[in-house]
């Protein structure tokens, strides 16, 4: 898949629902994400920064809304609502919490899909940047999920990956305690900073020249980390 391509989180605990709409993203020239949770789809915009999401309410560990409210704390694209509740207080709640649409089940795809061109359309939300990324001696292949430093592969966990990527996918911008946890560990750790510092101390160990003064991952006192653009 092209990395250039406009990239859609579907948030959405049926599986007949990723079946058709997966393949019907793909063939309308986007690139379909999907999370079968409310706490796997958090975790998703944060690593992925997706250009969209499309956010069913019923999901199974936590209501759509309460992940709408989470999301929008550090999430600015749009959201589009698709549910089967009908109600018109429902539709009411979920705009003014922050959602840019609401499309009732069952749809049709052609409807969502011209209601997503718009929502797109009025985003500023930047796209995924094609191929791997550079930072002096570092490279990080997002698609691959492989790291060099100096042209030799360095070994990373997979939470250690997930939060160097979400570093790397904004470079330069400092990144809040709250988002990089939520992202990486699920709105469940949303406090627990202690587990941030102990990854980047050690991403600092496998990634930095001197890890005691690092020049690649940055310490923001009292506000989050940034990766040096």
């Amino acid at each position: 898949m092209s990395a250039l391509r406009h990239r859609i989180l579907v948030i959405d605990d049926e599986p007949q629902i990723h079946r058709f709409l997966g393949p019907a993203l793909d063939a309308a020239g986007y690139e379909p994400l999907r999370a079968d949770s409310g706490q796997e789809g958090l975790r998703g915009i944060a690593l992925w920064s997706p250009d969209a999401v499309v956010l069913d309410l019923g999901l199974p560990d936590m209501d759509g809304k309460d992940v709408l409210d989470k999301a929008r704390a550090f999430y600015e694209g749009p959201i589009l609502i698709l549910s089967a509740r009908d109600r018109e207080v429902e539709k009411i709640e979920a705009l003014d919490r922050g959602a840019n649409d609401y499309v009732e089940k069952p749809f049709g795809v052609g409807e969502l899909l011209a209601r997503l061109r718009v929502a797109l359309r009025q985003s500023s939300t930047p796209r995924r940047p094609a191929g791997p990324l550079s930072f002096g001696a570092v490279v990080i292949d997002l698609d691959r999920r492989l790291v060099t430093r100096d042209g030799g592969p360095v070994k990373l966990s997979p939470k250690e990956f997930e939060l160097l990527a979400r570093l790397a996918l904004s470079p330069g911008k400092v990144l809040s305690h709250k988002e990089l946890l939520v992202g990486v560990w699920g709105a469940a750790h949303a406090e627990d900073t202690q587990y941030l510092r102990v990854f980047v101390g050690q991403l600092r160990q496998k990634l930095e020249e001197d890890p005691g003064k690092p020049t690649l991952i940055l310490t923001e006192p009292g506000v989050g980390y940034r990766l040096a653009g």
